[in-house]
């Protein structure tokens, strides 16, 4: 076998890596389960602060050692094999940055009633119109203004030099946008300090491009309120005083005394306690007493008695601390004992970046003069009229900032009594930049400048204009996911891809003897590398990942399958086992490559149009069929060479005593039943199409907009009952369905849908828990872990504004639509008819309207899926599952055109679909086992995307048969005329 050695190369480099990278995820579990081991009390109860206080205090210390190369907690958790918030519980918020007060603060709060009636009005279109703000105001103001121009409302002062009375509305337009997308931008880096010191780990934010919507998770949240205050907050710009060290140093002194004296009672009295090193921080148990005793200890060892005030100093210049101490600091100057030692005067802010030296992450203190009794700041960044990036006079990166009248006079008193001194710009009270004042500044007109970067002075000035163009956040999209949710999903999720690899693993040893036991050992690698690789992306497994793993198991047989029946026929034709297994890897492998990017493409485009949980189902398909293609095609081919390295001799075979002859010889004449497959396809789908027009088939929130809610109860509740109920409640626009247990309930409901306010949304959550109470009599609980006697809990929710819906609804639609047309192109890039493309189009096309029309037939009986994200993803599989099958008998067609020529087509045709059948049945069993076990052991929340796969397999394979193939003659018919001068039948 040619190029083994390569092959066993890169087998052994992605084991390596996959193997560093999952130990990370190892190492995480380990600290986790020790913090959890640290906060359980003897009844066994867990105090979560407790352990979220173990974990912060170990957050920037090495817990981790990889060939001597250290990693704190910090950096293991950014590399661990992350789980989505629907496996471990937390939040996932969608904001979008309202551009409402950027038009009127452009508009120098213009009260021109024409103008204000316009922004009111694209205001409430905005709420069902999926556009822009831009062109929803611009309308509205064509409407109400006439002919009248934008520049007589924008032309003033503070936007001298950028809008005149010559400006155009189309200029003034391209104005607005820019400074909307500014706001964005900002709102984004305001939000993202937020949640990096939120405490929770591993958060992640990431803008919606094309879109105004930021999307943030924050993976074991558990305080909704907390959250959407936090998001929602307008930041705050202040301009203040910097008090220098000298002007607080005694007090610094006395509050050094004071630990250093706590530090030396807390010695005395436990004379046997270990003394360790400051660097010794990876014991948790440690209080703070001790953590100041090892300050001490490590003050000692230069000679100089000294607490953490001093003793972690990193610079000998102000407060400059290292980014893993400034927990410790913080703890020291939060202690009401130290706050009554330092200046009422005083208060302390972070800077906002550390900075680099010597390859430590630097951070300062800054000490904030705050006059007595109040947290006025001297000057508040509402003066602002303008920021923007420049440069200085030696040509480097600088930030000039205009004010308007009031700011200029304010600030020219400020910097008069300041120079020299240095003055701070902060943000939500962490401080941006802290310039020195050169002289007094008298017009407003003012020049910052550093060692900024051009893309640290563009941002600086987008903070500036924070205080004119404040940029309010509203949240349209929200999910709550409780963790013994996520605990339960985490737990079918697994039991589900369990249960898919052990019936696979028995169906495939049962039919292929030894074969099959290389067919697993590849199918463990390809699991493997996805986890691995995962890892190294720094992705997340999500449940719909998990859905995919599951998939992946029954889709990866699929190659072996292909070169096991190869080999089969070679053998059966005579063939040594030598050149058997050689011809079948060899004659497999472009129907494999074909079948394998055409589902490739269906996950690119799912990935790069899904949200969502159908984007981390995307990702772990195109792993997964990347991976599988790896494994089956060349790590099998160098084990199944080294198995048969005897030759002849050889003790591996491919078939078990009853496979040996199974799907052998077929004659089967498909093409002749054509027409009567049109009619039993066209009946059923037709059926379905009338259920689906007159009954109605469910939407889920993804695609209607609204809210859901997740309810658990001591006790089963008939879902009926409770509807009945909330009905009064919510005016008749309420659904109350069975979740997966008789005592939880899934609450649906349309009611204030087009509210994203904070109001709205706790309307509607007080009217469903008032609401269940009234009708079931039963107390809520905030835990649903103690759930007792008559109580309920709301373990997860879920809201979706009317605008993201119409944003996910046509994402879906786009991702059908390219998918569908790259297919078309693909395959007539490689089979190089027309047919055959147009053909394949019109099978995924049957076979989408069969799997919907599923849905309204099985709603018709009973059994409700609603149509969400996740249904999406399920038909794009089904596409490329469907693709997949009509592809390898495309391939063997193509095969047999090239040593037969294209004399007797239809026969070939046939003789195709007959040659392929066992290699058909057999994936199709495969993948049909995983998909039943998802759909039996997956829960509610995949419940529908495993009936929807379930009926997708089946169609799919079917459509292969009966519908593509025979579509293909049907479209060549004039060729097959002219052959045989008989018209086709």
């Amino acid at each position: 076998m040619k190029n083994k050695g390569i092959i066993v190369f890169f087998t052994v480099v992605i084991t390596a890596l996959c193997l560093y990278y999952l130990s990370f995820t190892l190492v995480s579990n380990n600290v986790h389960e020790k913090a959890t081991t640290y906060a359980t009390d003897a009844s066994g109860n867990v105090d979560f602060d407790k352990r979220q206080t173990y974990l912060d205090s170990v957050w920037r210390e090495p817990v981790y050692n990889f060939l001597g190369i250290p990693f704190t907690y910090q950096e293991v958790k950014n590399t661990e094999l992350g789980l989505g918030l629907d496996l471990q519980g937390g939040m996932h918020v969608t904001l979008e940055v309202s551009p409402v007060e950027i038009v009127k603060g452009l508009a120098g709060g213009s009260k021109d009633q024409v103008f204000n009636e316009a922004v009111a009005e694209a205001k409430e279109r905005s709420k069902t119109v999926n556009d822009k703000f831009v062109n929803i105001f611009y309308q509205a103001w064509q409407e109400k203004a006439g002919d009248k121009s934008l520049n007589t409302i924008f032309a003033t002062a503070a936007n001298r030099g950028r809008i005149s009375l010559e400006t155009s509305d189309a200029e003034i337009l391209n104005i607005i946008d820019t400074e909307v997308e500014n706001a964005i931008d900002r709102s984004f880096n305001i939000l993202r300090t937020r949640i990096d010191r939120f405490g929770t780990s591993q958060p992640n934010i990431q803008r919606i491009q094309n879109t105004g919507r930021i999307q943030i998770e924050l993976p074991g949240v558990d305080n909704a309120e907390r959250v959407r205050n936090l998001l929602q907050g307008v930041a705050k710009l202040q301009f203040w005083q910097v008090a220098e060290i000298d002007e607080f140093g005694d007090a610094l002194q006395q509050v050094n005394a004071f630990l250093m004296e706590e530090a030396e009672n807390q010695k005395a009295s436990n004379p046997t306690a270990e003394t360790t090193t400051s660097s010794d921080t990876t014991d948790l148990e440690s209080d703070l007493a001790k953590q100041l005793a090892e300050g001490a200890t490590d003050a000692d060892s230069l000679g100089t008695e000294a607490s953490p005030i001093f003793a972690l100093l990193k610079a000998n210049y102000g407060l400059v601390y290292e980014l893993r101490d400034t927990i410790a600091i913080n703890r020291v100057l939060n202690r009401e004992d130290v706050k009554a030692l330092l200046p009422r005067d005083v208060k302390f802010m972070w800077s906002v970046k550390p900075q680099v030296q010597d390859g430590m992450d630097l951070l300062e203190l800054h000490a904030i003069k705050a006059p007595r009794g109040t947290d006025q700041a001297p000057l508040e960044g509402d003066v602002i009229t303008d920021a923007r990036q420049s440069l200085d006079q030696t040509s480097r990166p600088a930030v000039s900032m205009q004010m308007n009248a009031e700011g200029a006079r304010r600030w020219r008193k400020l910097t008069a009594e300041n120079i020299g001194k240095r003055i701070a710009v902060v943000l939500d009270n962490y401080v941006y930049t802290a310039p020195t004042v050169q002289g007094e500044i008298p017009s407003g007109q003012s020049e910052i400048t550093g060692n900024f970067t051009m893309e640290e002075a563009k941002d600086l000035a987008n903070i500036l204009k924070s205080g004119t163009l404040p940029a309010p956040t509203n949240i349209v999209e929200e999910a709550i996911v409780g963790p013994t949710l996520g605990v339960e999903a985490r737990n079918q999720g697994i039991n589900s891809m369990v249960a898919g690899l052990v019936l696979v693993v028995l169906f495939m040893i049962a039919y292929y003897s030894k074969g099959g036991f290389v067919a697993i050992a590849a199918l463990l690698f390809n699991i493997f590398f996805i986890l691995g690789i995962l890892a190294q992306l720094g992705a997340a497994l999500t449940l719909p990942g998990i859905a995919g793993i599951v998939l992946t198991i029954g889709m990866s047989i699929d190659a072996n399958v292909l070169i096991f029946e190869r080999i089969k026929e070679e053998l059966k034709n005579g063939a040594g086992i030598l050149q058997a297994i050689s011809s079948g890897y060899n004659k497999a492998f472009s129907a494999i490559l074909d079948s394998n990017v055409t589902t490739f493409l269906t996950g690119a485009i799912l990935y790069a149009l899904g949200q969502g949980p159908v984007k981390g189902f995307a990702i772990v398909l195109m792993i997964g069929i990347a991976s599988s293609f790896f494994s089956a095609v060349f790590i099998t081919r160098v084990i199944v060479y080294w198995m048969s390295k005897k030759g002849e001799k050889s003790n591996i075979s491919f078939a078990t005593p009853f496979a040996k002859n199974l799907f052998s010889d077929l004659k089967i004449d498909f093409l002749g039943k054509r027409k009567v497959a049109y009619l039993i396809s066209t009946g059923i789908i037709v059926v379905g199409m009338i259920l689906a027009l007159t009954s109605g088939i469910k939407f889920g929130v993804d695609f209607t907009g609204g809210r859901y809610y997740i309810v658990e109860f001591s006790e089963s509740v008939p879902a009926s009952e409770l509807k009945v109920g909330l009905d009064s409640e919510f005016d008749g626009a309420v659904e109350v369905k069975t979740y997966g247990a008789n005592n939880v309930l899934k609450v649906t409901t349309s009611y204030l849908v087009n509210e994203d306010n904070d109001e709205a949304n706790r309307e509607v959550e007080d009217k469903v828990r008032n609401g269940i109470a009234t009708v079931t009599g039963f107390s809520f609980l905030e835990d649903a872990t103690k759930l007792s006697g008559n109580d309920f809990s709301i373990t997860g929710s879920n809201k979706v504004g009317a605008t993201v819906a119409d944003d996910i609804k046509n994402s879906s639609l786009e991702a059908m639509f390219f998918s569908l047309i790259a297919i078309f192109l693909y395959i007539l890039l490689r089979f190089r008819k027309w047919q055959f493309s147009l053909a394949s189009i019109i099978a995924l096309v049957h076979d989408t309207f069969f799997v919907i029309a599923a849905f309204a037939i099985a709603s018709a009986f009973g059994a409700t899926f609603e149509i969400d994200q996740v249904f999406i993803a399920a038909v794009l599989t089904v596409i490329g599952y469907s693709i997949n099958d009509t592809v390898i008998v495309f391939d063997r067609i193509r095969e047999n055109i090239a040593s037969r020529g294209t004399s007797k087509i239809v026969q070939m045709f046939n003789d195709a679909i007959n040659q392929t059948m066992a290699r058909t049945l057999i994936t199709s069993a495969t993948t049909l086992i995983v998909v039943l076990v998802l759909l039996i052991f997956g829960g509610e929340v995949l419940r529908g995307f495993s009936f929807a796969l379930l009926i997708g397999v089946l169609v799919g394979t079917y459509s292969s048969i009966y519908i593509a193939t025979p579509v293909v003659v049907d479209l060549m018919k004039k060729e097959i005329e002219s052959e045989s001068e008989v018209p086709v039948k």
